[in-house]
């Protein structure tokens, strides 16, 4: 009987068990199935398909929801029947991304009246009766695009706009917006608009007729990548590239994504415009779960350009390798979502026996357990994604600011190096020019330091170009002229050097002349730092090659430049061009920017730098120009200051500077004020010129202004940078006040942009001197305005006295150029190395003063004018008596007879002796 009831208690308890277990099974609250239509306007594009990535991807975490896509090939008739099939099939949610408003807007209303909620993605439609709307802001993505722009352009500028598809909502919001971007900028104007269709080949129709209707156009605003990439080819067939920014909308990940064409700096900047995707099923399933939403759900915007695109890059590729790691965890949440099926379909067969019965819940409820703790840990690390996104955000906004706090700084502190360097080398330049003798040992210590300060203004010069660079702001001014001439001026330079160490210094260009459009303040640091270095690593005895070769098939020029040094190794040629970069072979030591710097300006040029080298076989540096520039980078005329711009002493490879010659008069009673708030430069510049004038000095602009006009100086020195007014405030004001408009004005500065030194000169300066400078340049630049100034009234008072006509003062200029010029190279034609700079130097001129002097008065180089004037006076010796050809030859500076007979025959087309022949009186 005992046996019978524990059987009885044991069975009761199994049936018990069983009926609790199936009655959990049967009670579970089953997990509701959602039905979710979604009509698209089309899937041909990558924005498009980004959207619907991020709908997929955030379906992921919901498995209980169906979802069925329609695409309507952009065809507003086919999305209205597949919007019908939709309300037939009766689906739990609509989404819906309009192809055109008002087709489509009663069908929205039909769904919304029965009940079905309707997510309005991206396009909006012509009602209001739809649950929520999910999308950008296009008018704000307008608006944020006409700040950019209008702080793009400097509040000045013409723009091109490219409009999305007619009759789309997105299109007419962005106009709009733009258009209400533009108006905090009134010099920023739109010109012109091209109609698109969102894809690329209708802008390839229609741009060209527009951007020749409107040359004037500096920006194109495309209403997408797309279309934005599509205007940049037009602008690259039509050589305006570089002339024009082209900025888009989408801003999306990719090799053809705005973010890539940004980084590879095919457009300027890309809008950031979010597809939606992910926030749309988000807003569905709190629609779907009754939990609460907002009806409007905005997009943000940003801009992204080459200040940002590397860090929203980087994040791009973050957030995708998160959610990498995110499907693989899906995956396994899969994997335990069948295992618990699988047990579950175990249980219902195997539910008649308790063991099994138990097992079987056992293992259900650990199933359960972990996907608990799997949803826990995706929740989790979903929220840990968006927390680092904003965090990646709220980064790279403070990088930016930081970065441009840095080179601000950086700029700044290059600016003030210039002041510690007039003092250095001021009283340097002093000491060896015009200071008592020294001895051999303190001279060589001294020249020693003059040489390294030297160096040091020289690496502030590269750190500027350096920095000009990177943000955009050297211009190219380009003039035409000849490159052979120039190349060969600038090796003028190095002749020296290479003759004291034994290197062999060789000009090969394949014609006399190579005439194009370049800018001479660029190539000459592209061909100057080439020639330094080639010299630099080549050893004694050594050669170094310059080559000019024209390329007519291809428009261009190559020049180069060939040593036999010991060459470049392997593991440095990789990183050569680098800003920084210094190599690991000995003597190799330096700043690591010239080479770097070059290949910067050479591009700028639109130019390339290439090389080739073998170690130990020497290196060969070439510079491919173009022949023909495009007119935005032409200088109507060469770009020069009217009196003298600049005084620099990084003049390289050179170890002294020669004597002043001073302009004759007796300047001593003269007053000169002096107007610079530093006061170890105000007491410097004082101290020097005490000797020769009167000296008054102030530390503000304010005070200076004061005591010109009491004491009505002779001549002012004025700093730009002043603490209370500028010194072109203080220029300005003297040149506007009747009592001291007549004085002239030098002023003396650390910004030498060539932009800042017209900005001095407009202003009404005399003379424009940058930081540091050579105090016995100063001291004459003072007498020869003095000088000028008397002469001028000279010429005044000569004028009021006679009734003849006078020639132009401009032209007596001129004149006296040439007469002084004329007569320093016929004194000089018997030196066979006499050099451009030689010749520059007696003239009180740098060499490129010089050059542009030359070229425009007489239209050719320093060295033809030269060579003209020896074969001119050859031409005279040849018909005396008694003189042999190599004499003259000799006489006249030639190297070699042979060097004279082939210049001569290459400019009269015969040689000196069949001229000799031509005109000597046969004998009777």
């Amino acid at each position: 009987m005992k046996r019978m009831v524990l059987r009885r208690r044991w069975w009761h308890c199994i049936v018990v068990g069983l009926s609790c277990l199936f009655a959990t099974i049967t009670n579970a609250a089953p997990t509701p199935h959602y039905v979710i239509g979604f009509s698209q306007c089309t899937m041909n594009d990558a924005w498009r398909q980004a959207m619907l990535a991020g709908m997929y991807k955030e379906l992921a975490f919901y498995p209980n929801v169906e979802f069925r896509l329609k695409d309507a090939h952009d065809n507003s008739a086919l999305q209205q029947r597949q919007l019908r099939a939709f309300l037939r099939e009766k689906v739990d949610l609509l989404i819906v991304s309009a192809n055109e408003a008002e087709p489509i807007t009663p069908l929205v209303e039909e769904a919304f009246n029965r009940g079905i909620p309707v997510v309005i993605l991206d396009r909006r439609t012509t009602s209001r009766l739809y649950t929520a709307y999910v999308g950008g802001n296009n008018h704000e993505v307008g608006q944020t695009a006409g700040r950019y722009i209008g702080s793009l352009l400097r509040g000045r500028g013409s723009v091109l706009e490219v409009l999305g598809a007619e009759g789309s909502s997105p299109a007419h919001d962005r106009h709009q917006g733009l258009l209400q971007g533009l108006t905090a900028f009134p010099g920023v104007r739109v010109v012109g608009q091209v109609q698109g269709d969102w894809k690329r080949p209708s802008v390839l129709r229609a741009l060209p007729a527009a951007l020749r209707a409107h040359p004037e156009v500096q920006l194109i605003f495309a209403h997408n990548d797309r279309m934005a990439l599509g205007a940049y080819q037009v602008c690259k067939q039509l050589g305006i590239d570089k002339k024009v920014h082209v900025i888009g909308v989408d801003g999306l990940s990719g090799p053809q994504g705005g973010l890539q064409l940004v980084q590879d700096s095919i457009l300027t900047a890309t809008l950031l415009y979010s597809p939606g995707g992910e926030e749309a099923i988000r807003t569905a399933m709190k629609i779907l779960r009754n939990e609460p939403y907002d009806k409007e759900n905005m997009l943000s915007t940003m801009v992204i350009d080459s200040t940002n695109v590397l860090t929203m890059k980087m994040q791009t590729e973050k957030l995708a390798s998160q959610q990498r790691d995110i499907q693989r965890q899906q995956e396994l949440l899969e994997t335990q979502r069948h295992i618990y099926t699988t047990q579950q379909r175990g249980l219902y067969i195997l539910g008649a026996a308790l063991l099994g019965a138990a097992g079987l819940g056992l293992l259900v409820w650990r199933a359960l357990r972990a996907n608990r703790r799997i949803t826990r840990v995706l929740a989790q690390q979903n929220e840990e994604i968006r927390s680092q996104r904003n965090r990646i955000q709220e980064l790279a906004e403070q990088a930016r600011v930081e970065t441009e706090a840095k080179l601000r700084f950086f700029t700044n502190f290059s600016h003030e190096l210039r002041t510690p360097l007039t003092l250095m080398l001021g009283p340097l330049e002093e000491v060896l020019t015009d200071g008592p003798p020294l001895a051999p040992t303190q001279r060589h210590e001294l020249s020693l330091v003059r040489r390294n300060a030297q160096r040091l203004l020289q690496l502030v010069n590269q750190l500027m170009d350096f920095r000009k660079i990177d943000v955009g702001k050297m211009p190219v001014r380009a003039t035409e002229g000849n490159l052979v001439a120039f190349v060969r001026e600038i090796m003028d330079m190095f002749e020296k050097t290479a003759r004291q160490r034994g290197i062999s210094l060789r000009f090969l260009p394949a014609e006399p002349a190579v005439w194009l459009w370049f800018d001479v303040n660029i190539l000459d640091k592209v061909f100057f730092n080439l020639l330094a270095n080639a010299l630099k690593f080549t050893p004694e005895k050594g050669q170094v090659t310059v080559s000019i070769e024209p390329v007519p098939a291809t428009g261009q020029v190559r020049v180069s430049v060939e040593d036999t040094g010991p060459g470049i190794s392997a593991q440095d040629q990789a990183h050569i061009f680098e800003w920084f970069y210094q190599g690991q072979a000995p003597g190799s030591k330096g700043s690591g920017m010239g080479l770097a710097l070059a290949l910067g300006l050479t591009r700028l040029h639109q130019g390339e730098l290439t090389f080739r080298s073998q170690p130990g076989q020497g290196s060969t540096f070439v510079v491919t120009l173009p022949l023909a520039l495009p007119e935005g980078l032409r200088a109507a005329v060469p770009v020069s200051m009217p009196v003298a711009a600049s005084f620099t002493l990084d003049e390289e490879l050179a170890d002294t500077l020669p004597d002043a010659a001073f302009a004759t008069g007796d300047n001593s009673a003269a007053l000169v004020l002096v107007i610079e708030d530093n006061p170890d430069v105000n007491a410097f510049l004082a101290r020097k010129l005490r000797p020769h004038f009167q000296v008054q000095t102030a530390l503000d602009g304010v005070g200076g202004l004061r005591i010109a006009a009491d004491t009505i100086p002779d001549v002012v020195v004025c700093d730009v940078m002043l603490p209370d007014q500028s010194g072109l405030e203080v220029v300005q004001q003297l040149k506007s006040d009747w009592r001291t408009s007549h004085i002239p004005v030098v002023l003396l500065t650390a910004r030498s942009a060539p932009e800042q030194q017209v900005e001095g000169v407009q202003a009404g300066a005399d003379l424009y001197l940058t930081k540091p400078f050579h105090p016995t340049f100063l001291l004459e630049s003072l007498r020869t305005l003095l000088t000028n100034r008397q002469r001028q009234r000279e010429h005044f008072r000569r004028e009021l006295s006679t009734n003849t006509a006078t020639v132009a003062p401009q032209q007596r200029v001129d004149q006296k150029f040439l007469a002084d010029l004329t007569a320093i190279v016929e004194a000089n034609l018997a030196r066979p190395e006499l050099s451009v700079d030689d010749v520059a130097q007696s003239l009180g001129l740098s060499r490129v003063q010089l050059y542009r002097k030359v070229k425009a008065v007489l239209g050719t180089g320093v060295s033809d004018f030269i060579q003209s004037l020896r074969l001119t006076k050859s031409r005279q010796l040849l018909l005396e008596e008694g003189l042999t050809i190599a004499e003259v030859a000799y006489q006249l500076g030639f190297s070699s007879p042979a060097y004279f007979s082939t210049s001569f025959k290459g400019r009269y087309q015969m040689s000196p002796s069949e001229f000799r022949a031509l005109h000597s009186t046969p004998s009777t």
